[in-house]
């Protein structure tokens, strides 16, 4: 039985590199002791091969095998633009 890819929503943080993107998660999960509400933000190397995604854009990444040490997701599509100053 084949396992079904990992999709995230994040927002792109960097994308200095060439045909890499730094795109933050933010999830919401409860403290397990404390129950307090907290916001956990982790960062994921995500494949953009046309260099289409830039900082502050809203993407979808799905997870696909190994391109690098730390990538191991791609850019699926850019949800929303964010607005150029």
């Amino acid at each position: 039985m084949r396992e079904r890819r990992r999709t995230l929503v994040g927002v792109v943080t960097s994308d200095k590199m060439d045909k890499t993107v730094v795109v933050t998660v933010q999830r919401i999960t409860r403290h397990p002791l404390y129950g307090k509400v907290i916001k956990v933000n982790k960062k994921y190397k995500a494949h953009d091969e046309n260099n289409e995604a830039r900082e502050g854009d809203l993407v979808r990444i799905c997870e696909c095998r190994p391109i690098s040490k730390e990538k191991k997701f791609f850019v699926q599509e850019i949800l929303e633009r964010a607005d150029v100053v």
